[in-house]
């Protein structure tokens, strides 16, 4: 069931429709400001799995957000969903890599990036460019044990 906000509801009447919305409702609003301040007490009063949907004159929704409980596997040995979506952030930006000519080449614990048409036997150029990765890579060397540690 979908709550429709009056044009500037009071900020009470945002609060009950929040707090009567299931996981299958939407609050509906029709202007900016109330869909601005719904977001605000909807983050206040940290209710979970409650959404929020901007409305243009046609009824459609142009702007929906949804609150979702904190992802409680931050210990865990899987990853999150905010974990994946950075992946597949990461993802796409090596295929602008990929696009725009960029070879990404991993030595010991350093990424450097090259254009790709150097060949194989050239990947050691002076061109090469060292990548921050903020201690996020690790080459196989890095987190492999030395052979005087086994």
């Amino acid at each position: 069931m979908d709550i429709v906000l009056n044009l500037n509801a009071e900020d009470v009447v945002i609060l009950d429709a929040l707090q009567e919305c299931g996981p299958e409702d939407a609050v509906c609003c029709q202007d900016d400001e109330t869909f601005i301040r719904s977001k605000q007490l909807l983050i206040g009063e940290r209710l979970k799995n409650v959404t929020i949907q901007l409305l243009d004159e046609g009824g459609y929704a142009i702007r929906q957000v949804t609150s979702k409980p904190k992802d409680k596997s931050e210990n865990s040995d899987q990853l999150n969903s905010r974990q994946i979506t950075v992946i597949k952030a990461l993802e796409k930006v090596l295929k602008h890599c990929k696009n725009e000519g960029i070879q990404l080449i991993g030595y010991s614990d350093e990424l450097v990036a090259l254009p790709a048409k150097i060949p194989q036997e050239e990947i050691s150029s002076a061109g090469a460019l060292d990548i921050n990765c903020h201690n996020v890579y690790k080459g196989a060397d890095a987190i492999l044990p030395d052979a005087e540690d086994v």
